[in-house]
């Protein structure tokens, strides 16, 4: 009796374990369409050709490539699916190029809708499309320089014989040297700290000239602030991702169980849940 409860409990987790990586699938799944919708109609109208939809584009694409290649990542390690270190360190590159590059583009339309509510004289030359290709292009230079580093500096310390070797593919692989895994933490959260600083001076101006606003100004300032925070929520949420390789790491030598519990609880709120958002 006591051997068929087993069986049975065993059963039952198994089946809890093997939900998980399916509820990631169709949720995933759902954003993608949902996405693809967007992209599809900000390609086809020529009316938002606008600064603001520009950069909402710019987030759309960059979390449409980030969701596709986590959710892709992570069927690898939920399966443990050896893959070649070469395109492993490369597709981890790329996701810390996109994980960087959302909240920058969320703090770039904060600032667009500073100078939309706080200069609204001088909007329409500032936020022109030159200026926007312009942001866009150092918004993806600034994102890729420390993922960039990182994977110079870590193929440098890699063994030539490594070099061929296959491994199941996690953001990890590339936080083995200490000091190179110190300095990425440390430069993410001075670039956290800056991002939060304009974030919440922007939100301050935008609510100083809302005091002041006439009542036929004050309910577009009003939404302006609500949008300003939302991208605050949304900046908070996506950061919080770049601590959580930290947090899991110790668990994983402690139990796998739990390191698998715990990366997909954060897989859920810190990456899925601002960009339902």
């Amino acid at each position: 009796m006591t051997l068929k409860g087993n069986n049975l409990s065993s059963t039952y987790s198994l089946i809890t374990i093997n939900e998980k990586p399916l509820i990631v699938h169709v949720v995933v799944g759902i954003l993608l369409y949902v996405n693809g919708l967007m992209i599809f109609t900000f390609l086809k109208k020529e009316t938002f050709r606008d600064t603001r939809y520009i950069l909402f584009a710019q987030t759309l694409f960059a979390d449409t490539a980030f969701m596709l290649l986590t959710d892709l990542t992570i069927i690898g390690a939920f399966y443990q699916y050896p893959v070649h270190i070469i395109p492993c360190c490369m597709t981890c590159a790329i996701l810390s190029f996109l994980t960087v590059c959302t909240p920058l583009t969320l703090v770039t339309m904060c600032l667009e809708r500073y100078v939309a509510i706080c200069l609204p004289l001088r909007h329409a030359s500032i936020s022109t499309p030159k200026n926007t290709f312009i942001v866009l292009l150092i918004t993806w230079g600034v994102s890729l320089l420390l993922p960039l580093f990182i994977l110079i500096v870590y193929f440098a310390y890699l063994p030539h014989g490594a070099r061929f070797s296959y491994v199941v593919c996690t953001v990890e692989i590339m936080l083995q040297v200490k000091w190179l895994a110190d300095m990425r933490a440390a430069t993410l959260q001075l670039l956290f700290i800056i991002m939060l600083c304009i974030t919440i001076s922007t939100y301050i101006k935008i609510m100083i000239v809302a005091r002041s606003a006439s009542s036929e100004n004050k309910k577009s300032t009003n939404k302006g602030l609500k949008t300003v925070l939302l991208h605050g929520i949304q900046l908070l949420l996506c950061m919080a991702q770049l601590i959580t390789p930290y947090i899991e790491m110790p668990l994983w030598k402690v139990d796998v169980m739990i390191f698998e519990n715990v990366r997909y609880s954060n897989f859920i709120l810190f990456v899925i849940l601002p960009r339902v958002i």
